[in-house]
């Protein structure tokens, strides 16, 4: 290989069939803490790109995940969670993953090699400049990703990547690039562990500052979630009973006849 990668590089650890099971895990830990310091390295670009984000999205901007295996998995793990968390549609935060939805489950052979394929599935979402696009890839060479960057950018979107390689083709190909510089992976080439690991950190750090900002969030309560079972119910009901004051029958009987916390809240103050 020819280009040198921090992902594809050698694990730290060798002959890991002859650990015992906690050696195993202990080791799995050691390298599990190098996460958190390289994804504070990235905070400076992670808030250039949110603060850019927003300034689209407040303008009907949305945003797109692109993604192949692990990293399309994470995208769209994230994505599907804001629309209960903050009760947005689910067109705002859109997660693709080279292979489309069954792929979401098993791999789908040489998917993630086809570099026009990426941009053609964006465009069925008629894309705008008002649009963000981020590309996640732990290798950052996968051709359906950086396709996709590629011609979004081209065409005036905004574009970032979430990478875990210095230096990417993937890095190259957008505006702001994120680089989580993990190191060797336990497994060698494994990504699912700590590139997939500090991937899901960088997106829900992305998401839950733009679903802040964007005015999701009071206080520091989810006041837009979507009441999909008794749990949220519950949650809801005791958010308004404190904040107003209601005992839990009265305030239970408002959530539900607003459908949310905030438009209960916003109700009792027209009373």
């Amino acid at each position: 290989m020819t280009i040198e990668s921090v992902t594809e590089a050698d694990s730290h650890y060798n002959n890991l069939e002859e650990m015992d099971v906690r050696q195993l895990l202990d080791n799995i830990h050691q390298e599990d803490q190098k996460v958190l310091p390289a994804v504070q390295k990235t905070i400076p670009q992670i808030e250039k790109l949110v603060t850019q984000t927003v300034e689209r999205m407040t303008k009907g901007g949305r945003l797109f995940y692109v993604g192949a295996g692990t990293s399309g998995r994470l995208g769209i793990l994230d994505a599907s969670e804001i629309p209960p968390t903050y009760g947005v549609g689910y067109d705002l935060v859109i997660g693709m993953i080279a292979g489309g939805d069954q792929a979401i489950r098993k791999a789908v052979e040489a998917a993630e090699d086809n570099e026009e394929l990426g941009w053609q599935e964006l465009q069925n979402y008629k894309v705008t400049p008002l649009d963000t696009v981020i590309g996640i890839a732990a290798s950052g060479r996968t051709p359906y990703v950086i396709g996709a960057v590629k011609q979004a950018r081209k065409h005036g979107l905004l574009t970032g990547c979430v990478t875990n390689n210095p230096n990417s083709e993937l890095a190259k190909q957008v505006d702001i690039p994120i680089e989580a510089i993990v190191g060797p992976e336990f497994v060698t080439g494994s990504t699912r562990m700590k590139s997939g690991t500090s991937q899901k950190l960088i997106l829900n750090m992305i998401t839950t500052t733009l679903m802040i900002k964007l005015g999701r969030v009071k206080g520091n309560k989810m006041v837009n979630m979507q009441l999909t079972n008794q749990k949220l119910i519950a949650r809801g009901t005791r958010m308004i009973m404190d904040e107003l004051g209601y005992d839990e029958a009265k305030a239970r009987r408002l959530l539900l006849l607003h459908g949310s916390v905030n438009k209960a809240l916003e109700a009792s103050k027209e009373h």
